[in-house]
């Protein structure tokens, strides 16, 4: 089966590499010839586990293509899957120009059936949207071509995006037509021989399922950082609160642990888009809009904690461990160390940080303070002679950190686990003031 993937960003990149590893002759296509040549060296633009040597792996095989004639792989495709960035735009909502462009692009140059899968992460009503376009751009040629628009939302992890593409929790396929919902039943024929669930909905339903996904995730994880929060002025531990929680068959113990707040590509962009999407059809998504405002909450808690705890940061040098909103990924998205970073700044500290896989993007992203931050090559030199450590992403690294080296480094002694990684480790009390998320 002859696939086209547009868009080589993290969605698109993952997903057609994968499709290949299934044995289908894949060619993953975008507008940035530079891009396009890395790939082609088998260099990916973005980290994660694993995925370089499959994308190796299937090149060398020739199941794999990369290219940027994008108008010549849309005419020798059977199957064309849209794979381009969503951003958000000033409002919340999805900015679609991108979508919209390749729907464009596919009716000026069809010649035949094709199976459109959009695999972006889109609002309701997307799927008609490209469905229209690509009618309008046949309309202007004079020419009648037959085609499907469906939706297959991606459940991607940012860091397991490899084994979610290979081992899914279940497929959505929204359609209206029963022979495109076969044909891209088949591109999943490997996955349905490991009896992976299918869920085989229409269109509209199956946009929606991506955005109410992630949306009750998100609200999980500000319901149980806003009860960290109380559960420190009370004397209670809101470790062992999710944990007699996630007992309850009906809760599940997923993502009921308390932190610094969540960030990344997908919590606070589908959040925001699904809030404006509501709004649009004069509905009040009231439980979804506290759950964005109490994760931003929870970000500044963090800096004030930090502040107040060290009787305040004017002039002190602090050292900052991760800058990735989560392990295993160099993505620094709406990721809470940049909010404590900047925190920490306008209350005059100085910031030492160092991250396994952000450093790049984290630079970027905090250009404008450059002048307080040292940006440092390891966590030995990040936690040299600084009076507090605060601890933002779960690397394992620092989860393996000797806490004695760590001390003696330190002229203070802090130490702020925004991800509560050495709860269990005895000598996290004993060696410094320790301050975990959640408890006292």
């Amino acid at each position: 089966m002859n696939i086209s993937v547009i868009g080589t960003g993290y969605v698109g990149l993952v997903q057609g590499t994968i499709l290949s590893e299934f044995g289908h002759s894949v060619t993953c296509l975008d507008v940035d010839k530079k891009k396009i040549e890395s790939l082609k060296k088998c260099i990916s633009p973005i980290y994660e586990p694993g995925l370089e040597e499959i994308i190796e792996r299937n090149y060398q095989k020739g199941n794999l293509i990369f290219s940027t004639e994008i108008e010549r792989e849309i005419e020798k495709s059977e199957i064309i899957f849209i794979a381009v960035g969503t951003p958000p735009m000033e409002d919340g909502s999805a900015d679609l120009q991108y979508v919209l462009e390749v729907a464009k692009k596919i009716g000026e140059t069809m010649n035949g059936y094709k199976v459109i899968i959009n695999k972006s992460t889109v609002p309701v009503g997307t799927g008609d949207l490209v469905e229209k376009t690509i009618y309008e751009e046949l309309k202007k040629r004079g020419v009648q071509v037959e085609f499907d628009v469906v939706s297959n939302p991606e459940f991607l992890r940012e860091g397991k995006a490899v084994e979610d593409c290979l081992y899914p929790d279940r497929v959505v396929i929204g359609g209206e037509n029963e022979k495109a919902l076969n044909i891209v039943k088949d591109i999943y024929k490997k996955l349905s021989e490991r009896e992976t669930p299918f869920v085989i909905t229409n269109r509209k339903t199956a946009e929606m399922i991506k955005y109410a996904s992630n949306s009750f995730l998100a609200v999980k994880i500000s319901f149980i950082n806003e009860l960290s929060a109380l559960a420190e002025k009370v004397g209670a531990n809101t470790e062992e609160i999710a944990n007699a929680m996630g007992m309850d068959k009906r809760i599940s113990p997923a993502f009921l642990k308390c932190g610094a707040g969540y960030g990344g590509s997908c919590f606070p962009k589908d959040t925001k888009a699904i809030v404006n999407i509501a709004k649009q059809y004069d509905e009040e998504l009231s439980i979804i809009t506290s759950a964005i405002l109490a994760n931003e909450n929870q970000k500044n808690r963090m800096v004030q904690r930090i502040d107040r705890e060290m009787n305040g940061v004017n002039g002190k040098i602090i050292g900052v461990l991760g800058l990735s909103f989560k392990p295993e990924t160099d993505d620094v998205r709406d990721a809470p160390s940049l909010t404590i970073i900047k925190g920490l700044i306008e209350r005059g500290a100085k910031i030492k940080v160092y991250c396994p896989k952000g450093m790049r993007e984290g630079k970027e992203r905090l250009k404008n303070l450059e002048n307080f931050i040292e940006y440092c090559s390891d966590e030995i030199e990040a936690t040299e002679n600084v009076e507090a450590v605060v601890l933002v992403t779960e690397w394992q690294e620092f989860k393996e950190m000797d806490l004695n080296s760590l001390k003696e480094r330190m002229l203070g002694d802090f130490l702020f686990d925004l991800r509560n990684l050495y709860l269990d480790r005895v000598e996290a009390r004993e060696l410094f003031r320790y301050i975990p998320v959640g408890q006292r």
